[in-house]
């Protein structure tokens, strides 16, 4: 287990309950069981390396709470994954899966690990090693791992596959995010981003936008921020400004966004580029940093990288007024007090960044079943159902005259909440009315 001291990404996440609890209809009791994960798992993945070198890479899994249904949530790749880092994402995907009503609780995994050092062999025999390690605490009813930050459909095959050869049977259920191939669902690859388009297409019905004026500024560059920048382009938004690890480029007048996505997956370069057919040539943008775009004069931002990106230290610098969270945490929480103190509306990203474990929710129920939608049928249901609870999320806000998050918490407390007290809690079993005994 951490230490006190370890624990800060975890402790103020959490702090979010706290506020959240006086607008939500939920015991004490129920709180607190929320401000525990309910089960760790750490280990340690020897790996061989291609030149014969042994190395060891720790490794992490991390059980929310599971009242509500199976544990849910994505394994990430990255070389600063520590356990307090999981353990706050696991209790974000708890709140996350409630927010949009989906039955799962909250798990996060990870592996303390540099992927873009490793080749594309040892990057299998990590992930397969991964899964041995943690075949015990994983299922298709009790954990379900899904993509995250640096994993993809081909390494979620690997480990569904290492699953079953476990298992010895084949258990596609147990891994979402998986290729089509394999029994992913249509539509995961962009859910993630699609469902926060489906946010700020509410947003742009209750607030008028003319998306052709909308300056967009969209931090993380990967599989959600690209989908997302996509998206908002197709709809005639401006995207001025992208960044991935390596920095950003700027430009006032927007990007073709189409052709920065081709560029970037195809060289893994950021540049500023404009494509026909098959020529790519190179315009004019100004360089920037990461930190600089998270302060320029859009009108909507979008962090879509990592956690911990706007805090108490550049949050007076934060001009847009509407940021939409697709990264998990990228607020700290005295960063947030001060976007609510200057109104700026923030679309939290428990609820802005659910596409992705909705339609892994729907692959979740496609393996069960034997039977798979159209990628029509997939959209039409994420819509729905995100469309659904922003709105519910949003008028919970202006009902109590409280920020999106504050509002999101409280709205998922209520769900999980009724589903503690449903086992009892410490007012119920202080009832001296003797419970109701069966007739039979």
């Amino acid at each position: 287990m951490p230490t006190s001291d370890s624990r800060d990404v975890f402790d103020d996440a959490i702090k979010r309950l706290d506020r959240a609890f006086g607008y939500a209809r939920i015991d004490e009791e129920a709180l607190e069981k929320l401000k525990h994960p309910k089960a760790i798992l750490q280990v340690s993945i020897p790996l061989r390396m291609d030149d014969g070198s042994l190395r060891i890479f720790e490794g992490y899994r991390v059980r929310h709470d599971d009242t509500r249904g199976p544990t849910k949530g994505g394994i990430r790749y990255h070389p600063n994954v520590n356990l307090d880092e999981v353990m706050a994402l696991a209790f974000w995907m708890t709140i996350k899966c409630a927010v949009v009503g989906i039955p799962y609780g909250g798990a996060k995994g990870g592996i303390t690990v540099n992927p873009k050092e490793l080749s594309r062999l040892e990057l299998e025999r990590l992930s397969r090693g991964f899964i041995r390690q943690m075949a015990d605490f994983l299922g298709p009813d009790t954990d379900i791992p899904a993509p995250d930050v640096y994993t993809n459909p081909m390494v979620m095959g690997w480990m569904m596959d290492e699953y079953s050869k476990i298992a010895r049977r084949h258990t596609p259920a147990v891994i979402t995010g998986k290729p089509v191939e394999l029994g992913g669902s249509l539509g995961r690859d962009d859910a993630t981003g699609r469902g926060a388009f489906y946010c700020i297409q509410e947003l742009e019905k209750r607030n008028g936008w003319k998306p052709e004026e909308v300056r967009v500024a969209v931090q993380g560059f990967g599989n959600a921020g690209q989908a997302l920048a996509g998206l908002l382009h197709e709809a005639r938004y401006k995207i001025v400004a992208v960044s991935d690890s390596t920095g950003g480029i700027y430009e006032p007048a927007g990007f073709d966004v189409p052709s920065l996505v081709r560029f970037k997956n195809e060289s893994r370069k950021l540049k500023a580029v404009y494509c026909h057919d098959s020529v790519c040539e190179v315009i004019d943008a100004r360089q920037i940093t990461n930190e600089e775009l998270l302060t320029l004069d859009v009108d909507l931002l979008v962090p879509a990288a990592l956690e911990n990106q706007i805090t108490a230290e550049n949050v007076e610098q934060i001009k847009a007024p509407v940021i939409v969270e697709l990264a998990n945490g990228p607020t700290s929480s005295e960063a947030d007090a001060a976007l609510g103190d200057r109104h700026t509306l923030v679309v939290p990203d428990v609820l802005a960044n659910a596409g992705g474990v909705v339609v892994s929710y729907f692959e979740w129920t496609q393996n069960k079943q034997g039977f798979y939608w159209t990628l029509e049928e997939v959209h039409q249901r994420l819509a729905a159902i995100m469309t659904r609870e922003f709105n519910s999320v949003y008028d919970f806000a202006e009902e109590h005259g409280i920020d999106m998050r504050t509002a999101a918490y409280a709205h998922a407390l209520n769900r999980i909440g009724t589903s503690i007290e449903a086992l009892g809690t410490q007012h119920y079993f202080n009832e001296q009315t003797p419970p109701v005994r069966s007739s039979t």
